[in-house]
């Protein structure tokens, strides 16, 4: 009789720990789905503030749109230097290529 009362004390411990465990699984499995949106949605947030900043500059630079404000005068330059760094580095990974 003790032995049959021991089996059933394992049995419902164990089954206790397989509900425990699943629902962790749940848990975890939901918060992994709600990270992966989260990641989705912020790749996509920065794409559209680059496609939002591309667009913005070439405005300004084909004179579409007038703006006087220090700040975006300033990125523009940035940008500028940064794409003419840029293409100084292309052109000397080409070169590096070419020459042995």
């Amino acid at each position: 009789m003790n032995n049959d009362k021991n089996t059933q004390d394992w049995k419902l411990k164990l089954n206790d720990l397989v509900q425990t465990c699943q629902s962790e699984l749940k848990k975890t499995t939901k918060i992994g789905m709600k990270m992966l949106s989260a990641s989705q949605s912020n790749a996509q947030l920065h794409e559209t503030y680059e496609e939002l900043g591309h667009w913005l500059k070439n405005s300004i630079e084909s004179g579409d749109l007038k703006i006087e404000d220090a700040k975006v005068i300033e990125l523009i330059a940035k940008v500028r230097q940064l794409e003419s760094e840029l293409e100084g580095y292309e052109e000397e990974v080409q070169n590096i290529k070419k020459n042995p």
